[in-house]
């Protein structure tokens, strides 16, 4: 127990004496990585306040599409530091565990260098199956596909589709290809295997087959952190997501509409 207590006051000790520089600086890397990987404005401000507070600082943050300014000040201690938003894609688990992190500075009351320690391991990606990703996200597709009112055949035309689709995206992601011509080649090929249900008449649904086979593309995390940064009056983040879902949207259907007309099959 004594152990116990001198091990937590020295900590609470080293928290008072961290800087506001060396803070902010912690701060501005860690909401550039919180940003980039999905998280909404809101989610940023609460956790970059919590860990402010957690070392007795005061935390102002400026977001925006592209990078964020942070200051942190304790009386007349004040630094700016910023940040350009890494530019990952969208990492859920990732998001999680950088606010899991927020939480146990906030709560175990760690010292900076026990922080700056743990982010730099939470910030790298964990190892994934890939081929359980590839066969979770085909299943999902084409349960979407029954959702909306397609057969069993159409179904299996979506899951090829979907499958096939979701691999090359993989592919490209993986060499850094750019999203929006990522976004463009999957959606074409999988219009093109959905088209088949047209073509060779399969079941009794192949427009819903088309329609939905490029589904798994919609940037419909975009759209709802739009929204969400709307209602707290993040307005210029708001309309940057907005429009990034509108051009990955437009991207989606150029891709459709390419494959449409190679295979000469119409939704109309």
């Amino acid at each position: 127990m004594e152990a116990t207590m001198t091990i937590t006051q020295t900590t609470c000790e080293d928290n008072i004496r961290v800087g506001s520089k060396e803070l902010c600086i912690f701060l501005s890397h860690y909401s550039a990585c919180l940003l980039g990987c999905g998280a909404t404005c809101i989610r940023l401000e609460k956790n970059v306040k919590r860990i402010a507070a957690a070392y007795n600082h005061d935390a102002e943050l400026t977001i925006m599409p592209r990078h964020i300014h942070v200051t942190v000040s304790a009386g007349d201690d004040t630094f700016t530091s910023m940040s350009a938003v890494d530019g990952k894609c969208i990492d859920f688990d990732l998001n999680t565990r950088l606010s899991r992190l927020s939480w146990k500075i906030a709560d175990q009351k760690l010292s900076l260098d026990n922080a700056r320690m743990l982010f730099q391991k939470t910030k790298h990606p964990r190892r994934q199956n890939k081929m359980l990703l590839l066969l979770l996200v085909s299943v999902a597709n084409a349960s979407f596909c029954r959702l909306f009112g397609g057969d069993l055949t159409a179904m299996a035309v979506v899951f090829i589709a979907t499958f096939s689709g979701f691999m090359i995206k993989q592919l490209l992601m993986k060499y850094h290809t750019d999203v929006r011509l990522t976004v463009i080649l999957c959606a074409f090929i999988s219009g093109v295997l959905g088209t088949t249900a047209i073509l060779f008449s399969l079941g009794t649904t192949p427009k819903i087959a088309l329609a939905t086979s490029v589904l798994y593309l919609v940037p419909g995390i975009p759209f709802i952190n739009s929204f969400s940064d709307v209602l707290y009056r993040h307005y210029i983040c708001a309309f940057s997501r907005f429009v990034d879902a509108v051009v990955l949207t437009c991207c989606l259907s150029i891709g459709l509409c390419a494959a449409m007309l190679t295979m000469h099959t119409g939704m109309f």
